[in-house]
């Protein structure tokens, strides 16, 4: 094989032949090409008898190599087919009818738009303008989509809710629910907003509502509802970590307003830790500290039975475990224990049911981290749509 062909199969399209090169610059090169003629049919009437019209220039950027722009400048003939008398523009494998770039410059572009850590470092670099780069990008995402997330919904899966930014007009924080597929391990929809309106009208034209068995979700009474509505098949699970953190914040007002020296403040940093998890001498100084505090030593102590039901192993157990916790909660006096208590009982079979099936909304929380990670990187985002392609594509 000649270096000629091997430049033009390597570096160039198919059916292409080089007939001079330019360096324009100092990172441009300018190919000038002619198209191999081969047979051609009319793609109106599919006849292959055409005579030659007219010969015409068109110039397309093609991928960069090593930092350098290519540019080729191709001629090729426009024909006329000698059936239906129509002209037809002869076509380039690898160039789509009526664009001046190659998929192959589409490709790159795409994958420095996921790599590069903003957009205006991809304009520098394949020297295009935003609406350009925007539109390849949103344009192929969309495709993706369309592809790879055409199917119905599978038997368990996880709803939670982040924020997407401030709105000006209402000042208040938008939101946006993600449902996440624990089977396929993928965020299966992005719904903005938190109402039940908002997740009917978004989530309606998927199908398969009854295939839904599980669904994980944390204490959010708009979800609860919803749920019941929308799939008729499914039972809920509330996320083992909202529920054992119900406590946290009353235990952390309550060690604000105690003032300690510093000698007890290694004590009051374990008040969050799980105590099966704390140390032999660590266990001993955190009760002897919460000695002279009896009610955060009670607000803590509830704290580590809610972890103690955690490790209870059976459905059965748990259920005899938690009406006995439910039923000490009634005899308190403090006012942040009866407020958990009635939480509880309302939530009690939502939470018993994670002893049935041992599910968490830890994944859709992942997702929600990588959905927060793509914001930082953006810089934020205005069009939610553009949004939803971005995270929905992120983990394909």
């Amino acid at each position: 094989m000649s270096a000629e062909k091997t430049i033009t199969n390597f570096l160039l399209l198919p059916e292409i032949k080089i007939i001079k090169h330019e360096r324009i610059g100092i990172s441009d090169n300018l190919y000038t090409c002619v198209k191999v003629p081969k047979q051609e049919y009319c793609p109106h009437c599919a006849s292959g008898k055409y005579w030659v019209h007219e010969y015409r220039w068109v110039k397309v950027k093609d991928e960069p190599v090593r930092g350098k722009q290519i540019n080729l400048k191709i001629r090729k003939r426009r024909l006329k087919c000698k059936s239906c008398s129509k002209t037809f523009n002869e076509p380039i494998p690898g160039i789509l009818p009526r664009k001046r770039f190659t998929q192959r410059f589409k490709r790159s572009l795409l994958w420095a738009c996921k790599n590069y850590r903003d957009l205006k470092k991809v304009r520098r670099a394949y020297r295009c303008s935003n609406d350009f780069i925007y539109k390849a990008l949103y344009e192929t995402l969309n495709l993706n989509l369309k592809h790879k997330l055409s199917y119905a919904w599978p038997s368990v899966i996880g709803i939670d809710e982040h924020a997407f930014g401030r709105s000006v007009k209402a000042r208040k924080t938008r939101f946006v629910t993600m449902l996440v597929d624990f089977k396929n391990k993928r965020p299966m929809e992005l719904v903005e907003g938190r109402s039940g309106r908002d997740l009917w009208g978004s989530l309606q034209h998927i199908p398969g509502r009854e295939n839904v068995q599980w669904v994980a979700l944390d204490l959010c009474d708009p979800y609860k509802k919803f749920i019941n509505e929308f799939f008729p098949n499914a039972q809920m699970v509330a996320d083992k970590f909202h529920v054992l953190r119900l406590l946290n914040h009353h235990i952390m007002r309550r060690r604000k307003e105690i003032t300690g020296n510093r000698a007890s403040w290694k004590a009051r940093k374990l008040l969050l830790m799980s105590n099966k998890n704390l140390k032999w001498n660590e266990a001993r100084a955190l009760w002897k500290y919460l000695e002279d505090f009896p009610e955060l030593k009670e607000v803590y102590a509830f704290k580590e039975s809610l972890h103690s039901l955690y490790r209870t192993r059976g459905y059965k157990r748990a259920c005899k475990a938690f009406t006995k916790l439910t039923d000490r909660m009634a005899l308190s006096k403090l006012k942040e224990i009866q407020t958990l208590r009635k939480t509880l009982v309302k939530w009690r079979n939502e939470i018993l049911n994670y002893f049935k099936t041992r599910i968490t909304n830890a994944r859709t929380e992942g997702f929600n981290h990588v959905a927060k990670l793509l914001k930082r990187n953006a810089f934020g985002f205005k069009s939610f749509p553009n949004y939803r392609l971005r995270v929905l594509n992120a983990s394909l």
